[in-house]
């Protein structure tokens, strides 16, 4: 049996991620978000795992455990270098796992979750933060205009991103208990084409995909490309926008302790009462 489809070259993803210097956009405002949800669940976490997290969303989340290990893309000191497609740690390590603005890009998103889950203890919680949905659309739609008025065809630049409800299954197949996932829009307007991709460098989240075109992107391709994101995706003063979805993951390692849905048939009010309606017979 095939493995899981290559969509992104792991190797030069972490190679981007390790490039990428300074400040990122958008890592600390995310990283403190995730550690008020986790500060609202009201327990002392003990032994915490951070996958892949940047230094300054590590620096949000130290206090919301006593101890933590944390593995990096690349080799780094203190830290131990892994993938989290493979993660190196036993059964129940561990009662928090958290991770910021890297999961999307996994090759293997079902099977990493599944180990996350497996390296949890009973009832331990995990949290995180990924690209999804709408991210970055309007790129992925002006470079494919672009190449393909002037090309002729289309090569890929910007990742597919999972959606809201595929991620919130992806948690159910993965043996979460109670498991929530949400998205929180933002919209960024950029004065030209350069300060976004900035941005995407300082991230480590330019091009990394495996079926990408080992070329530069042809001058009169990006022309034509910009051309139609100032015609599409631009506010009236010329600024352009870029959409980035954060979609936030929570789930439990199953235990005895937690809350179960009731099997069906064993309610006992209706849902009419509760709600004070009544009911007609269909006339179907």
């Amino acid at each position: 049996m095939s493995g899981p489809a290559q969509i992104f070259d792991r190797i030069l993803y972490a190679r981007r991620r390790a490039r990428a210097a300074g400040t990122a956009f958008l890592v600390g405002d995310v990283a403190a978000h995730l550690a008020e949800r986790i500060a609202a669940v009201n327990r002392r976490f003990q032994n915490a795992l951070d996958l892949s997290s940047r230094m300054e969303s590590f620096s949000q989340l130290r206090s919301s455990a006593r101890d933590w290990t944390r593995t990096t893309l690349s080799p780094a000191p203190g830290n131990i270098a892994a993938d989290e497609e493979a993660l190196p740690f036993a059964t129940g390590s561990f009662d928090l796992i958290t991770s910021v603005l890297s999961l999307h890009a996994v090759n293997d998103l079902p099977g990493a979750l599944l180990q996350i889950r497996r390296a949890l203890q009973p009832d331990g919680l995990f949290m995180a933060a990924l690209f999804g949905g709408e991210t970055l659309h309007e790129l992925r739609e002006v470079l494919a205009v672009g190449e393909s008025e002037i090309a002729g065809g289309i090569t890929p630049h910007v990742a597919p991103f999972a959606d809201l409800r595929d991620l919130g299954g992806l948690l159910q197949r993965a043996g979460f208990a109670l498991p929530v996932s949400d998205v929180e829009r933002t919209v960024v307007t950029y004065r030209d084409f350069d300060a976004l991709i900035r941005d995407l460098r300082a991230l480590g989240e330019t091009n990394a995909l495996a079926g990408r075109s080992r070329n530069f992107l042809r001058r009169d391709v990006l022309t034509a490309a910009l051309a139609h994101y100032l015609a599409t995706h631009s506010s009236p003063d010329g600024r352009l926008k870029a959409t980035f979805d954060i979609v936030y993951l929570t789930g439990w390692a199953p235990h005895e302790s937690q809350q179960k849905p009731l099997a069906p048939g064993t309610a006992r009010t209706r849902l009419a009462d509760a709600f004070g309606n009544r009911e007609f017979p269909s006339t179907s």
